[in-house]
């Protein structure tokens, strides 16, 4: 069946729905360059009320499978590709691609001139679109006001046993984050973005993780207050939106990318280490350079590609943030390293750096 994908920019693109439309959706329309992923993409809170375009023209050609999801159903509102397999060519495949958006009632559109949509995309930005079977657009819903609410945790839960205890700050966290930290010998209690101080120092956490998470960092400046009170308290890893939230506790600011970064290929400038690393990356916000002067944060990380501000560390607190995924899921492996730089300072009770 015929599908159009109507974007706020005036462009219409066409294709067929390999999952069927029971009415017409709308979302933030980006795009992601990894070559593989899908799976992980799918499942990442931070993909809470957008439509994701894959780049690459080929996808589903190795299924979906019952051990990388981030999160424990997808979160996009509808996927965009050149070609979907029908296979899934692995042996650990469970499911084809279309198999598990059609349990979810999330469409497929398949056979779109992904080239040129993406093209429109950054040249004109991430925008809102719609995704109908008319070929005449209606209006455009806005996007949605607070989507942190809908994909943090609802209660606390705690994994892992032993060694340090680290308090994971929900705004919308893969699991690959949480794994990270229990393969490291962690108990990590997760807990809803909204705890209140006295129940996080309830716990007696030795760290804090604030994860990653959907929309606009502005949308949370109501919790800035309490992010800065346990900030300035506990040892301190930021991951993405936590990163940006980081910068706006202290008084710098964010603005949005035109597209922003999403793929598994993004090269990222270590200021201490001296060297380049590749990230994996998923986010449309970044904290403005100019903003910092007047913080307590340095920056570390710096995006080879434009500038950008891709991590930082406080002066003189035991805080260390980063714009991209540490856990590198999916892929590449290169900043692991980023969970034990945090977990040295927990154990120490140091500086990140002086």
């Amino acid at each position: 069946m015929k599908a159009y994908l109507h974007l706020a920019s005036g462009k219409t693109f066409s294709g067929e729905l390999a999952v069927p439309l029971a009415e017409k959706v709308s979302g933030e329309i980006v795009f992601f360059t990894g070559m593989t992923g899908y799976q992980e993409v799918l499942t990442d809170p931070s993909y809470k009320n957008q439509m994701i375009v894959f780049t690459y023209p080929l996808i589903g050609n190795y299924g979906i499978n019952e051990e990388d999801f981030e999160s424990k159903r997808p979160h996009v509102e509808a996927v965009i590709v050149y070609e979907a397999s029908r296979e899934g060519f692995h042996y650990g495949a469970k499911y084809s691609l279309a198999e598990y958006l059609r349990h979810w009632n999330i469409p497929l559109l398949t056979h779109v001139d992904t080239r040129a949509l993406v093209k429109e995309i950054r040249t004109e930005g991430t925008m809102m679109t719609e995704l109908s079977l008319s070929s005449v657009p209606s209006v455009f819903r806005e996007e949605a006001a607070f989507p942190v609410r809908a994909v943090s945790t609802k209660r606390m839960e705690t994994y892992g046993r032993g060694g340090p205890h680290i308090v994971l700050l929900d705004f919308g966290y893969k699991k690959s984050i949480l794994r990270s930290l229990v393969a490291r010998g962690c108990q990590v209690t997760v807990v809803p973005h909204d705890t209140t101080p006295e129940a996080i120092e309830a716990l007696k956490p030795d760290g804090l993780v604030l994860s990653n998470g959907p929309g606009d960092p502005k949308q949370l400046r109501h919790q800035l207050p309490v992010i800065r009170q346990l900030i300035d308290r506990y040892p301190t890893l930021a991951i993405c939106l936590g990163h940006q939230l980081v910068a706006l506790a202290y008084g710098a600011d964010t603005e949005k990318l035109r597209f922003g970064h999403r793929g598994a290929n993004q090269p990222v400038w270590d200021a201490v280490k001296q060297n380049v690393v590749m990230t994996s990356q998923n986010h449309s916000y970044v904290v403005k350079e100019d903003s910092l002067a007047a913080t307590p944060l340095a920056i570390r990380f710096i995006n080879v590609n434009d500038g950008s501000i891709e991590g930082m560390i406080h002066r003189h607190k035991p805080i260390l943030s980063v714009q991209y995924h540490p856990e590198a899921h999916p892929g590449p492996h290169d900043t692991g390293y980023i969970f034990d730089e945090f977990l040295q300072t927990v154990a120490k009770g140091e500086k990140v750096y002086a």
